[in-house]
């Protein structure tokens, strides 16, 4: 881990972003994070791409997340919701939750969570 001094200014073409295994058409990349210094908070960015799926999990940790475009269903607990550009959501920890992209465009999201461990489980429909 590594700690950082003073403020950090990271471009966008310096984030990698990695295909997650455990979805269809998921991409993630760390935009701040422990990595970078930062001892407290994560903020990450997604890419739904057209068609792509998260299956139904459990974080450890809470969540909260910002859209920022595109449209997508994201399912929390019980309810599904229709989320577009603009609109927030706040994932307790232990909650099931997933997302899917009926749409021809992809959708994105920035992620912010508490650094540290996070056990993902994944749950059967």
């Amino acid at each position: 881990m590594s700690r950082q001094t003073g403020p950090l200014v990271r471009r966008a073409g310096e984030v990698e972003y990695d295909t997650v295994d455990a979805a269809t058409g998921l991409r993630k990349g760390v935009l701040v994070g422990d990595a970078q210094g930062a001892p407290n908070l994560a903020i990450r960015r997604f890419v739904i791409e057209a068609g792509g799926e998260v299956p139904k999990h459990t974080n450890e940790i809470e969540h909260e997340q910002y859209v920022l475009e595109g449209e997508y269903v994201a399912g929390i607990g019980d309810e599904e919701y229709t989320v577009r550009a603009g609109d927030s959501l706040h994932i307790p920890a232990g909650t099931v939750h997933w997302y899917r992209n009926e749409r021809d465009e992809p959708g994105a999201f920035v992620c912010a969570v508490p650094t540290g461990d996070d056990e993902i489980r994944l749950h059967e429909e």
